[in-house]
């Protein structure tokens, strides 16, 4: 998987305010960095493809949710609590990976 630094540092700016952190400190950028890292490379696993959090649909939102739980100690319970929409994300992703395939053997 490619890394997402530079993906995780522009969402900061978006994701930040959404948790209420309105300062400015590298030590909490940092570990807000990881958990966006770590979340979106949980959402991509969930989902078998790769996706974009940079538009304003299920994945990005699942990804502020994500970073909502884990700064309030309480990942654990995330999976749980989105279950229904975890689902509907491997779904999407798992058609979306079979309509990839299935347009491709048909144009060879």
């Amino acid at each position: 998987m490619a890394d997402n630094t530079a993906l995780a540092e522009q969402l900061l700016a978006d994701i930040r305010p959404n948790l209420g952190i309105t300062w400015i400190d590298p030590e909490t950028d940092k570990n807000l960095t990881g958990m966006i890292k770590r979340g979106m490379a949980r959402l991509q696993e969930i989902a078998g493809v790769p996706l974009v959090f940079t538009e304003e649909d299920l994945p990005r939102s699942l990804l502020f949710d994500y970073c909502r739980y884990a700064n309030s100690h309480a990942l654990e319970m995330f999976e749980i609590n989105f279950a229904g929409e975890l689902l509907s994300l491997h779904i999407k992703g798992q058609v979306q990976a079979a309509s990839a395939i299935t347009s491709s053997e048909v144009t060879t």
